[in-house]
């Protein structure tokens, strides 16, 4: 184990399990529709790979990169948007946003708004982790893979200061490696 890390959260298999059955719902939602994903740089990008690998039906995929943290761990409360999304037909798609974990909310009920304004078909959202305890507004996911507890957690995409992003296993991070 990285010294860094406290305890595994969720293991390699776990989360393949997650991964299959999600996809299984998004098959069914989206049955017979032109999906396209749309990953949230950069945390969500291991999941998205996998999730889109499992998805039997036709999916395009797209990325936006946002940010809405000030500081290492703390939500700054405002939303910029560094990449967005470039489509001519995103009034002819089905928007499914895939983000690696959801806190305060404030992110993805943004984005669903602006997307819908943009003039997507439809836009929901699909997380992988979901700490609903840390919720500043009112929002919730429509495709969830585990709710966890408010502990800070690295590892399948989700980082720290850019590190652990490639551990195949969600971990929860030691308090004294961010609360320095």
């Amino acid at each position: 184990m990285i010294k860094e890390i406290d305890r595994k959260l969720i293991s390699e298999d776990e989360l393949q399990r997650i991964v299959s059955r999600i996809a299984g719902e998004i098959d069914k939602a989206y049955e017979g529709k032109r999906l396209l994903l749309l990953a949230i740089l950069k945390g969500s990008v291991v999941f998205m790979g996998d999730l889109m690998k499992k998805i039997r039906i036709p999916v395009e995929i797209d990325f936006m990169k946002v940010s809405s943290y000030g500081g290492d761990t703390v939500s700054s409360g405002h939303i910029d948007i560094h990449l967005d999304i470039q489509r001519k037909d995103i009034s002819d798609c089905d928007i499914l946003i895939i983000e690696d974990i959801i806190d305060s909310g404030r992110t993805l009920s943004y984005l669903v708004e602006y997307l819908k304004l943009k003039g997507a078909k439809s836009v929901k959202t699909c997380t992988l982790l979901d700490k609903p305890s840390r919720r500043t507004v009112a929002y919730n996911a429509d495709f969830v893979g585990k709710i966890i507890p408010d502990e800070f957690v690295v590892g399948y995409g989700l980082d720290y200061n850019e590190r652990f992003r490639a551990l195949p296993f969600i971990g929860v991070l030691k308090p004294e490696v961010y609360q320095k």
